[in-house]
């Protein structure tokens, strides 16, 4: 049997170094490396790209990353609640390269998959297609999206066992396990690590063969971007 555990964060972020690609899980705060992010800042790796659907916010996830500089280049789809980031955007400090939700996923996909490159409709006609080749099928016209190249993948899930299988909680799956396998190593953090055969394989979300390295998490804060609740009556 193949063990693919590790004894924490910094065993599984060995490798690591500057000007390095990184893609990170989550969609908001919602399913994101929490400790592969918190490692990242404090061993002061720099002049990094993230390819994550979001920039977290100032003072969580990868806010803690822009708060210290250490990004030279954000590859996103959203990323309207972190006022550091958009200081830096708009100072020329930062890097910004915005991809549609969709194709950003399919991007993960296809790196994860090993396509090099894909057709979309997304953003034909816009700047999202400068400079891109752009073809006609059945009439309707498509962008030519190239898979993206990664050297670390960081993903957060709610259970895995020590072969790298992994299961998700609810809507914190999103886009980790697209991003699964689409890099050179995929770094795996779950709350709950237990040995080989215990996991159901009929809820496996993403198979071990995908994940290099897995360990278990801690401290998770799970906090909520946006709080809303009803007014009393």
């Amino acid at each position: 049997m193949i063990r693919k555990k590790v004894a924490d964060v910094k065993e599984a972020l060995q490798g690591v170094q500057d000007g390095m690609t990184f893609m990170l899980g989550g969609f908001g705060l919602c399913g994101i490396p929490e400790n592969a992010i918190s490692e990242l800042v404090a061993i002061g790796i720099k002049e990094i790209t993230c390819i994550s659907n979001n920039a977290g916010v100032d003072d969580f996830g990868l806010g803690l990353l822009l708060q210290k500089k250490q990004v030279k280049k954000m590859i996103s789809s959203y990323v309207g609640e972190n006022d550091e980031f958009e200081r830096q955007m708009l100072s020329g400090e930062l890097e910004v390269e915005l991809t549609p939700q969709g194709t950003l996923a399919e991007k993960c996909r296809a790196a994860q998959a090993g396509f090099p490159a894909f057709y979309t409709p997304a953003g034909y006609g816009t700047e999202v297609a400068e400079g891109k080749e752009t073809r006609e099928f059945n009439g309707k016209m498509y962008v030519l999206e190239t898979a993206y190249k990664a050297d670390f993948a960081f993903v957060k899930a709610w259970k895995g066992d020590e072969a790298g299988n992994l299961v998700f909680k609810g809507t914190a799956r999103n886009f980790n396990p697209c991003m699964c396998g689409a890099a050179k190593i995929t770094v795996a953090e779950v709350e709950e690590l237990v040995p080989v055969g215990e996991l159901d394989p009929n809820e496996i979300h993403v198979p071990g063969i995908f994940v290099k390295r897995i360990f278990q998490g801690k401290n998770y804060e799970k906090r909520i971007e946006q709080r809303t609740v009803r007014q009393r009556a």
